[in-house]
């Protein structure tokens, strides 16, 4: 009998270093440019909000805020070669999500104005793999690359903390810094695990990143698993942040309607009072067949938004009802909740037009 399935199946191996010459760069370091995490060359591991803000939001906010959510490095290199050394300091197992998903990061590669997906970085499998993450002995995943300069974006981990990352280059390899985004402040997102990206297959799929490979806008994804009730630690840290437009998108957390009720409107006017004229975009939970709670839950929200609107400020609504229908209805989600890959790519959609009146193309 085959040991495994990479015995029957070459194409389910991961190829680790091996014999090639490597020359390893830390993240933080130029050229490399770190976008979608707090004060990244701080030498702490990576964290998307302060530990005091997340500390004094609650308790799950100040565990997930190591998560790496929204983390993008960026660089261009002519190296034939990459391999990819990461320490991680946790790794969110759910039966929900693949280990690429929750632990592992994906590359891109810049194809005229568009960024294509190239490769997946991963533990090599096994039983153990998740183990030998949660002990802090990182792993090391090979990817080949084409010829000549390649301008690369890697998205880190959705449930997953890392404490360092290094880029290994074949030693010859010229790097530089990477094509910017648009000279405009990022896009910040606020939300449930939907936003953090539960459950997409890798982080590339999840649908902040989908939108900022299109419109070529940073972001900073502040999805805040099971964990996400608009607090007021959290707003006043977000209402001070600098953004080109608020995606607000909790209800999912809200432990019930009343407390919806009671944050929803105070939250969004904490952050409207500082950003003016700042492009604020509403979503309801996405789901199919809304019931009596969903649907009340859906009518906080579109409260605010109606007396938002009356005022005349920059908003707009996405009814989570209709998102899954874009592309068939149930097949969006994997188990009734989450998005799977298919389920973001209709959330994708759904805002896009959107951010089309937002940014243009």
């Amino acid at each position: 009998m085959p040991a495994s399935i990479t015995e029957i199946d070459k194409n389910l191996a991961v190829e680790t270093v091996c014999n090639q010459p490597v020359c390893f760069h830390n993240v933080r370091s130029a050229p490399f440019a770190i976008y979608g995490l707090c004060d990244p060359h701080d030498g702490k591991p990576f964290h998307r909000i302060p530990a005091d803000v997340a500390g004094a939001t609650n308790e799950g906010v100040g565990f997930l805020y190591l998560h790496t959510s929204g983390g993008r490095v960026r660089f261009k290199t002519t190296a034939r070669y990459m391999a990819l050394k990461a320490v991680i300091s946790g790794v969110g197992m759910m039966p929900h999500m693949t280990l690429v998903g929750t632990a592992g990061m994906d590359v891109y590669l810049k194809v005229g104005n568009e960024y294509h997906y190239h490769a997946s970085c991963m533990t090599e499998g096994g039983n153990d793999a998740a183990i030998r993450m949660t002990e802090n002995q990182g792993y090391t995943n090979m990817v080949w690359l084409p010829e000549g300069m390649k301008d690369i974006t890697i998205n880190l981990p959705l449930y997953g903390g890392i404490n360092e990352l290094l880029v290994g280059l074949d030693p010859d390899a010229v790097i530089e810094a990477s094509d910017t985004y648009r000279d405009i402040p990022p896009v910040i997102y606020y939300g449930s695990s939907i936003t953090q990206g539960g459950c997409a297959s890798r982080p590339g799929n999840n649908y902040p990143n989908i939108l900022s490979r299109k419109f070529n806008v940073d972001f900073r994804n502040l999805g805040f698993s099971g964990s996400a009730r608009g607090e007021q630690a959290i707003s006043d840290y977000i209402a001070a942040q600098p953004m080109s437009a608020f995606v607000f998108a909790y209800d999912h957390n809200a432990p019930t309607v009343e407390h919806l009720a009671a944050t929803h409107e105070t939250m969004y006017l904490n952050i409207r009072a500082t950003h003016p004229g700042t492009p604020v975009i509403f979503i309801t939970r996405p789901g199919i067949r809304y019931n009596a709670e969903e649907r009340a839950r859906r009518e906080v929200v579109k409260t605010t938004y109606n007396n938002a609107k009356s005022r005349g400020e920059n908003v707009y609504v996405v009814d989570g009802e209709q998102i899954f229908a874009i592309f068939g209805g149930d097949g969006g989600s994997v188990d009734g909740c989450h998005p799977n890959d298919l389920g973001f790519a209709c959330v994708a959609v759904a805002l896009d037009p959107i951010f089309e009146d937002i940014f243009g193309r």
